[in-house]
């Protein structure tokens, strides 16, 4: 068991520390190239993984469908968001925001899927919102990037959020009907064709200026850790936990977001962000813990 924790632990820091990574690439490199490379790079990843852990026929054309909008959702938009707002915003503050994932998926969940909620995720999904106005009250729309946050890049990371949380709820329609390495492939793979189009629109800006060695190696690390280790460790994980326990792991994702936005991009941690962090540690521990019921 404490192999499965140190996966789930490490599938978050992964998830974590790429925020830094985009931060990185987002201002050397335009958005939807990065967003192409990376599901095109990951595609390639997995294409020899599916074909020799999860040999079989075609998903049928239903669950094709939905990872379609699984991708556009949770890939294309997730990505595109993220990094048009790791432009504008920290890589602590971005961390932070995409730390509101568990309640924003428990109350989509509630009222998409009609699941019931207890009072305690309720608390969350606020606990949650709290701490993303503490981090925006002390913003302001002319905020930019560097060490500095911004409202505008927040929202644009909220909105990465609200793919991401429709996608996880997207995925509840097609478990067991496919593989997860089967699914993650098809999904990248048609995340690279919805992204096409806008990286080659935004090919010329590039001129391959800023694709020296580093910045290449960057997206390579970003494309296998964000969308192939994280996953496979993740799921290994899954395999030996509890879905409910495994959901307390996502405070490993602003943990790792914090330190390596101070460690590598000398962000100031500062009062705003310790109340933030603290507030989201305690929506996730809400919404995911597995209280003991009698």
């Amino acid at each position: 068991m404490i192999l499965a924790y140190l996966q789930l632990a490490v599938a978050m820091a992964l998830v974590g520390l790429n925020v830094v990574i985009g931060k990185l690439l987002a201002e050397a490199l335009p958005i939807p190239v990065i967003a192409c490379l990376r599901c095109l790079l990951a595609a390639l990843v997995l294409w020899p993984l599916m074909r020799r852990i999860e040999p079989g026929p075609r998903p049928a054309v239903p669950v094709l469908g939905n990872l379609f909008w699984q991708a556009a959702f949770g890939t294309a938009l997730y990505n595109a968001a993220l990094l048009g707002g790791l432009r504008l915003t920290s890589a602590l503050e971005g961390g932070l925001v995409l730390a509101t994932l568990p309640a924003v998926i428990a109350v989509g969940s509630a009222l998409w899927l009609k699941e019931r909620l207890s009072a305690r995720a309720w608390i969350a999904a606020a606990v949650a919102g709290l701490a993303m106005a503490v981090i925006d009250v002390a913003r302001s729309d002319g905020g930019g990037g560097g060490a500095g946050g911004s409202l505008a890049g927040n929202g644009l990371i909220f909105v990465a959020v609200l793919g991401e949380a429709t996608y996880v709820i997207l995925a509840k329609r097609v478990i067991g009907r496919t593989g997860v390495i089967t699914a993650s492939f098809w999904m990248q793979a048609f995340s690279a064709l919805i992204l096409l189009p806008f990286s080659l629109f935004a090919a010329p800006d590039l001129g391959f200026r800023g694709m020296d060695a580093g910045i290449a190696g960057l997206l390579v690390f970003h494309s296998l850790t964000a969308s192939v280790l994280a996953l496979l460790f993740w799921f290994n994980g899954l395999r030996r936990a509890k879905a409910s326990v495994a959901g307390v792991f996502a405070a490993f994702l602003p943990a790792a977001a914090s330190a390596g936005a101070v460690a590598v991009l000398g962000e100031v941690f500062d009062i705003t962000h310790l109340i933030g962090f603290m507030l989201m540690l305690a929506s996730i521990l809400l919404t995911t813990w597995p209280w003991a019921r009698r």
